[in-house]
């Protein structure tokens, strides 16, 4: 089986390292051309840029903590590459300390949401009104793909993060419904829910020794996930091959939602 999205555009937020830069390879890799966004990591946008090559991939320095920021977004790549057939919001923040409900700040709990639900809104919304108005893919009759990053912890909570797991489970709840109400559209809305992640995000945790294994005790699989492994079901959700599936929360965690 092979996934060929020659000819297709994607939008992927957040895509300049982790799980996103990974995301924009393996889209490049088969055949999409790609608009990613970073804030500050600057150098390694451009590097990803020099690697995949400027006429397949498109870095733009937006910081993604408004509905507003979505939409410029979503206009940047479709002035750049003239159309949208699939947007990824894999974008998010995670404060890496323990903050207890009564101790955390209304100001953390507002840039969370920020960031992690009301850009994902403005990405969504826009890149909607875009799909709806171009032609379909013929190959696939398709008007669009939208896939949304969330996590265990949006499924089953987390603990001293209560800000993180209501945005993530926001996104859940955002893809259920909107599979539905834009089915009939031919957009697919689908959701990818990894666990614990090799990611710069997660380093904090995972460079403590007694975190890191409760962490990995906490895993059936006895490890963390890899970018590429959370990269490979986004891009299958984004293919003809999942042309069955919407409203579907595609968990990628190593069986740890099932054992917490």
């Amino acid at each position: 089986m092979q996934i060929d999205l020659t000819g297709r555009i994607a939008l992927i937020s957040g895509g300049s390292r982790g799980i996103g830069a990974a995301t924009v390879r393996m889209f490049a890799a088969a055949g999409a051309q790609v608009v990613f966004n970073y804030v500050a990591a600057q150098a390694a946008a451009e590097a990803l840029v020099a690697d995949v090559g400027a006429e397949r991939c498109h870095a733009v320095r937006c910081d993604l903590s408004s509905a507003a920021a979505g939409q410029e977004l979503v206009a940047a790549a479709v002035a750049r590459f003239g159309r949208l057939d699939a947007l990824v919001a894999n974008h998010g923040i995670w404060v890496a300390e323990d903050v207890a409900i009564d101790q955390m700040s209304d100001e953390q709990w507002r840039r969370t949401m920020a960031i992690n639900v009301d850009s994902v809104f403005g990405l969504i919304k826009y890149s909607v009104a875009q799909m709806k108005r171009q032609a379909r893919s013929p190959a696939s009759n398709a008007a669009g793909y939208i896939v949304l990053v969330s996590s265990t912890a949006g499924q089953r909570g987390e603990a001293l993060h209560c800000d993180y797991a209501a945005s993530k489970g926001a996104l859940i709840s955002m893809a259920k419904g909107l599979s539905t109400e834009l089915a009939g559209d031919g957009i697919y809305v689908n959701c990818v829910a990894p666990g614990w992640v090799a990611t710069d995000m997660a380093a904090p945790a995972l460079n403590k020794p007694a975190i890191r294994k409760l962490i990995f005790d906490s895993i059936p699989l006895g490890r963390v996930g890899t970018p590429e492994e959370i990269a490979g079901p986004i891009l299958f959700l984004c293919s003809p091959h999942a042309g069955f599936i919407t409203g579907e929360i595609f968990n990628v965690n190593g069986g740890a939602v099932l054992a917490g």
